[in-house]
């Protein structure tokens, strides 16, 4: 995610560090490469310029503080305009219908029908609603298919029906399914359409006219960079859109749509999509983006997906065990489990400041721990409750087993060794306090 521009704007912002001062020439060369950084990401020309003057603005009507360096305090410049520039404030969702309609828009391809069961999942488990998918594609063979294939696979129902062709009674039907069944959310996924097929256009304003929604949402697929903008121009022109939806933002993007987006639409990024599970979608936070583009990670957002895998239960056992001194492979397996659970490894790995430049070029595979559980699985129940039982007869069958090597197999074991002397470590208090300031962050939120 942004990774070219990461390291392009680092780049730029080096030019300053180790300088006693700001000058208007060190700034002119520090904005020029923050200029030709933003253009790579295909960030459109007039925003990059106007923004890169806002930059030298407010970087050469500054006194630097005593205590920040003159490259800190670009960097921090950077930030807070990079933060404004992608929309400034989180905005949410407009759940305030009864039922709450959502509409979905966007081109052919941008990953709609995908995204409209992932927002249900969202609505589901994260709002505690209860909402509809309602099928109104009635062109694209095979869509209504795929939208039943993606509520079944998160529990949600589908409304649709295949004798109608109209997608503007279809959507009423829907709505008037969701009263009567005490559905609170209905989510219209609609067929993608170009901006110059005036007829396509022209349907999907007539949807919106008749279903009069809560939220309109334009899906973008933020590979597209600077089309994509345009394209949400040309749409926000006929329906007048609350927000956008940035898919897939975890691909190799140059991130010039998810900049300039609300710039050019003055309309906010709502969400985006991070993978290819159903689980993988992200309020969008202008701040912790800025944050992440510019290498300094996003611990609030790494911290949040930790509350949502967090257990207390399960952690209350895990602490009595450590405290007998009977942590075995079942709990560390638990743990692994809740990591995967917590979204795509390199993901993770990106919100730790700094691991980003460390992490450039390393193909991090999402089965990273598959060897480890496989280790895990070929020890019998014995074994892995009692991990000392571990000699080099039953080590070598470990390893026969799992399809791994001794070596491997040692490794595993010397890690469990040490993060059981960590986890020990901090069982005088410190595992307490960490659990007990997890389960009021959780209630908090």
């Amino acid at each position: 995610m942004f990774d070219n521009l990461s390291e392009k704007l680092d780049k730029a912002l080096h030019v300053l560090k180790g300088h006693g001062q700001i000058t208007e020439i060190n700034v002119a060369e520090t904005v020029k490469e923050v200029r030709r950084a933003l253009l790579d990401a295909d960030v459109n020309f007039k925003i990059a310029k106007e923004f890169t003057n806002r930059v030298r603005e407010k970087a050469l009507g500054q006194n630097v503080l005593t205590t920040l360096q003159p490259g800190q305090l670009m960097v921090k410049i950077v930030k807070d305009e990079l933060t404004e520039l992608m929309g400034g404030e989180t905005e949410g969702i407009d759940l305030s219908g009864d039922p709450s309609v959502i509409l979905m828009s966007g081109l052919q391809g941008s990953g709609k029908t995908t995204f409209s069961g992932k927002l249900a999942n969202y609505l589901k488990h994260k709002k505690s609603k209860k909402p509809l998918l309602v099928a109104c594609d009635v062109y694209r063979p095979a869509a209504i298919d795929q939208l039943h294939v993606v509520g079944d696979q998160i529990g949600i129902e589908v409304f649709s029906d295949r004798e109608n062709n109209n997608p503007v009674s279809l959507a009423k039907a829907g709505i008037a399914h969701a009263k009567a069944n005490g559905f609170n959310v209905v989510i219209i996924d609609t067929a993608g359409r170009l901006a110059v097929d005036e007829q396509m256009m022209d349907e999907i304003a007539n949807i919106h006219t008749a279903v009069k929604p809560q939220e309109t949402l334009f899906v973008v697929d933020s590979m597209t960079g600077q089309d994509a903008v345009n394209t949400a121009k040309a749409f926000n022109d006929i329906l007048n859109f609350d927000g956008v939806i940035l898919t897939k933002l975890d691909g190799d993007t140059r991130g010039g749509a998810a900049i300039s987006i609300k710039s050019v639409v003055d309309k906010p990024i709502k969400f985006i999509g991070t993978g290819e599970k159903m689980d993988a979608i992200d309020v969008f936070h202008p701040s912790r983006m800025a944050d992440r583009i510019l290498g300094m990670g996003d611990v609030i957002s790494l911290v949040e997906r930790a509350q949502d895998q967090f257990d207390e239960e399960q952690a209350r056992k895990i602490q009595k065990k450590i405290a007998k001194n009977k942590f075995g492979f079942d709990d560390f397996l638990s743990q692994i489990q809740q990591i995967k659970k917590m979204g795509n490894l390199k993901d993770l790995m990106g919100m730790i400041p700094g691991a980003g430049k460390a992490l450039k070029g390393l193909d991090i595979d999402d089965d990273a721990f598959k060897h480890i559980e496989a280790m895990i699985h070929s020890m019998t129940p014995d074994e892995r409750a009692t991990p000392a039982k571990l000699n080099a007869s039953r080590k070598k069958r470990i390893a026969k087993g799992s399809g791994r090597t001794i070596q491997e197999v040692n490794q595993l074991l010397k890690q469990f060794e040490q993060m059981s002397k960590m986890m020990k470590m901090m069982q005088g208090g410190g595992g307490k306090k960490m659990m007990q300031m997890m389960g009021a962050m959780k209630g908090m939120r």
